[in-house]
């Protein structure tokens, strides 16, 4: 009987092994639109080499390399004809070993008609953290902190063709690459805040790169559709200082680079993880959380000889060092000095740090750029040192170069994309962005720009 028994497992394993399904892999290094397994997949790309390969469900995995802009994603896509709240309960789990190099988002990703929107739900993201605006408030789902946004896109390519359209992006405050993401419950949190949503084209995990390279390997991406709808998570505006928190005499448009710069001065800051640290020594430090997270001082006046050394008054409670890197105009300006910022014993214990700086003259914003968490109460410059040499005063103009440090790179794309969405951005002559010379900087000067860095073309027409 035993013997008998053994012979009849070993038959249905068999016949369990022919009725299996049999996912073939497929790799696509072109774009294309398709099914695979059940789920919806899209590869596309303007410019660049990447390669996408289909495995089992909605796992995938990709690389990419040398590319503009390319997007790798699987989900589900819809007809067009219902609402999210028609659809059900829309959740996605997901585990991801996500490795990029420079610029890359993992997230949630997809379109509605009626309105057009094109929306990103980013759990995780490469050296820059999206998409760089002031934040319409946060919500927590998932048991993580969510950034909202809503960004404007003119005549730019779309699900419809070229069009404007509205961007609505959720962006964790802290890198996540696996777990759960309630895909509705941001949907009813933007709708909350005013951000309609139309009818459902797509909701898709997603991969996306732009001027860099890099690879991801999707293990699990469970898509479900359905069920009953969940309640809206609270949203809430970004607080506004309060009359006690603001100086007694706010400083003017403009203020000398080379008195006390204090803190408490300024308001813009693109940190969405800024806290008022408490202190006991008369400090008002403001904690950054966040790789990449940035303080802006507006209109800093250094005059016409400069200045030779940057000094911070900081704290820090962290074993491994902080850099604050000091950089002209934006994030990714010219760096003018380091500061490495270690442990002074607690936060609101400072101590004075200073770093040579190479001369900048005239009026600028000056960008901390901070790989890590720090107090910072105050800065200030010392000025240029006899001997100075001046800034000429009638600089050779370089088209494309709108950071001014005399390369034309990604960090200029970065620049124009920004200026041409609206977003607030410091360049000294705009007139360098014209590539075309037709008057007007849009996306045709943005086209050009990107095609020069990638060596497809030598010079814009503007120079011809």
């Amino acid at each position: 009987m035993k013997q008998k028994a053994m012979v009849l497992l070993a038959v249905m394993m068999c016949f369990t092994l022919l009725l299996a399904p049999n996912v073939q892999a497929q790799t696509i290094t072109e774009n294309e639109i398709g099914t695979h397994d059940g789920y919806d997949y899209e590869y596309w790309k303007d410019e660049g080499t990447g390669s996408m390969t289909l495995t089992e469900g909605g796992t995938f995995s990709c690389e990419w390399s040398n590319i503009n802009n390319i997007l790798f994603r699987k989900g589900q896509k819809f007809d067009e004809t219902q609402t999210h709240q028609e659809l059900g309960n829309i959740v996605v789990e997901y585990d991801v070993d996500y490795n990029p190099d420079g610029n890359s988002y993992l997230c949630i990703y997809g379109w509605t008609v009626d309105p057009l929107v094109e929306y990103y739900i980013v759990d995780s993201w490469g050296s820059w953290r999206p998409p760089g605006s002031t934040s319409m408030g946060q919500i927590t789902v998932d048991g993580g902190t969510y950034d909202i946004y809503e960004t404007t896109r003119t005549e730019q390519p779309s699900i419809i063709g070229t069009a404007t359209f509205q961007q609505y992006w959720s962006v964790r405050t802290s890198k996540k690459t696996s777990g759960t993401i309630s895909v509705t419950e941001h949907f009813l949190a933007w709708e909350d805040m005013g951000m309609p949503m139309g009818n459902m084209y797509e909701v898709a995990l997603t991969v996306e790169g732009w001027q860099s390279e890099g690879s991801a390997v999707v293990n699990t991406n469970d898509l479900i559709v359905g069920g009953e709808m969940p309640d809206a998570p609270d949203t809430s505006e970004p607080s506004e200082p309060s009359e006690s928190d603001m100086p007694e005499n706010p400083g003017p448009s403009s203020r000398s680079a080379f008195s006390t710069i204090e803190v408490e001065e300024y308001n813009d800051f693109s940190s969405s993880t800024m806290e008022i640290v408490g202190t006991d020594d008369g400090g008002d430090g403001i904690g950054y959380i966040e790789n990449g997270d940035t303080l802006t001082f507006n209109n800093v006046d250094f005059g016409s000889n400069g200045s030779d050394e940057f000094t911070a008054r900081v704290g820090s409670d962290v074993e491994d060092p902080t850099d604050i890197e000091v950089r002209v105009g934006s994030s990714t300006g010219t760096l003018l000095g380091t500061l490495e910022v270690g442990s002074t014993g607690d936060w609101d214990e400072y101590t004075e740090l200073s770093t040579d700086i190479s001369s900048v003259t005239g009026e600028n914003d000056i960008v901390l750029v901070f790989t890590g968490p720090v107090n910072i109460d105050w800065i200030t410059f010392s000025e240029a040192g006899e001997g100075t040499t001046p800034v000429d005063p009638d600089p050779q103009v370089i088209y494309g170069d709108l950071n001014g440090d005399g390369v034309i790179d990604s960090s200029d794309y970065t620049l124009l994309q920004r200026y041409i969405l609206e977003i607030p951005v410091s360049i000294d002559d705009i007139s360098v962005a014209d590539l075309n010379g037709d008057g007007v900087i849009d996306s045709t000067d943005a086209t050009l720009l990107s095609r020069y860095i990638l060596e497809i073309i030598d010079s814009f027409p503007v120079e011809d």
